[in-house]
């Protein structure tokens, strides 16, 4: 073997070893050809007497051998194929798995057909007693299985209303569309019910149980994947209930209660912007102090620095707080920023910049920073000092409320 030049003495357990780290180190360097010649030669690894180090051997060759193929210039859809049912036939115990992630590249080749033909054989395929971790994959077949029949439901869906026939064709068509609904429901249906993040399958659930008026359903199915506690935490799940229950008008109370639980996983989160306006609106004390915080979070995130509709938000409603009083909600909230806010936000650097590219958004910040730090802010004094004229009547409005409120001239802070 070419790898063993020079290396006397060499066991087969270093040779294997170090024509791995050659397949690592070209894969690395995108080198597809030299890793596919490694790779031919690391195939002796699979003679190993350990049968754990062969089945480790195993596992390396189909990820390593799977990614050379998917990136190598001369890789075709045949020599992937050779090669995965090559990789089925060696070791039984991956089988399965492997069968799957052959099916995933089939998809991403957009063949569908023959996806579906692959999965369909590996859920059929037997081989001695059945293990735990090969029923959990037998399941994952299964539920892919079933998403490729909601995909089949849904362009007949859209095949059909692109028709207004009468008569037995579109009977027959819309039970023909039906058969793929049940067969897609009855997989996505025990696949959901699994501890896990199920994102595209439970949307296509949920949608084709929308499709046929099961509103209870999708509901129920939405509610659990949000709210079970054996399910890992997901924000998608929070943001799919919200959005289901927003389209159905559900009450504003319970929308919030929702967008709490969003608040807390991702509080930077886009739809944080809709969850201030409906707290805002609320009559109750409590949502509009946390309509503030979180403004606040969302803000603390260096992807929404420049985010002209959260300024706006919050110079707004700070505006809004500080007339009514409530001087201790913006004090709380500002407490734990003000020692990193004024750098992160309102240097005077940032000013020239914002000024530069964005006025409006340069004149929000400058109105918050002026409320939050005084008419002494860097950021305040740049922006409060350009006289142009399309904004010298903001600029105006914005210096006569800071000097009259700020919290920075309070006696608590």
């Amino acid at each position: 073997m070419a790898v063993s030049h020079g290396h006397k003495g060499i066991n087969f357990a270093q040779t294997t070893s170090i024509c791995l780290n050659f397949i690592q180190e070209a894969l690395l360097k995108h080198q597809w050809q030299r890793a596919s010649e490694f790779l031919q030669h690391y195939f002796q690894a699979l003679e190993d007497f350990n049968s754990q180090k062969r089945q480790v051997a195993l596992q390396n060759i189909w990820k390593l051998g799977s990614a050379i193929l998917y990136h190598h210039p001369k890789s075709n859809v045949e020599t992937f194929n050779a090669f995965a049912d090559r990789m089925k036939n060696i070791g039984v115990q991956n089988y399965l798995k492997i069968s799957l992630q052959h099916a995933l590249y089939l998809l991403h080749k957009g063949m569908v057909e023959e996806a579906y033909r692959n999965l369909n054989q590996a859920e059929s395929w037997r081989y001695g007693e059945m293990s735990a971790s090969q029923e959990k994959i037998i399941k994952l077949i299964q539920a892919y299985r079933g998403l490729l029949d909601y995909y089949t439901w849904s362009k007949k869906r859209t095949e059909l209303s692109k028709f207004d026939m009468d008569g037995f064709a579109t009977s027959a068509a819309t039970q023909d569309m039906h058969s793929y609904f049940r067969q897609a429901s009855v997989n996505l249906h025990e696949i959901i019910k699994i501890p896990g993040v199920w994102d595209p399958f439970v949307k296509s659930y949920v949608e084709m149980l929308e499709f046929y008026g099961d509103q209870d359903g999708a509901r129920q199915v939405l509610t659990d994947y949000a709210y079970d506690n054996n399910f890992p935490s997901n924000p998608n799940a929070h943001i799919y209930l919200y959005k289901f229950l927003k389209k159905e008008k559900a009450p504003e109370d319970k929308l919030i209660s929702v967008l709490k639980i969003l608040h807390q996983i991702v509080p930077s989160h886009k739809i944080m912007l809709e969850f201030h306006m409906l707290l805002r609106k609320s009559k109750k004390e409590e949502h509009q102090k946390l309509g503030l915080e979180v403004l606040f979070a969302v803000l603390d995130f260096s992807g929404c620095t420049e985010n002209i509709t959260a300024w706006k938000y919050l110079a707004k409603y700070l505006k809004q707080i500080m007339m009514e009083k409530h001087l201790n909600w913006v004090q709380e909230g500002w407490s734990s920023r003000k020692d990193w806010w004024p750098t992160f936000h309102f240097s005077y650097y940032l000013a020239k910049k914002n000024w530069k590219e964005n006025k409006i958004l340069a004149l929000e910040k400058a109105f918050t920073s002026g409320i939050l730090l005084g008419k002494g802010c860097k950021y305040f004094m740049y922006v409060s000092k350009q006289g142009h004229k399309v904004q010298k009547k903001s600029i105006k409005t914005m210096k006569k409320f800071v000097m009259k409120h700020n919290i920075l001239d309070s006696e608590e802070l």
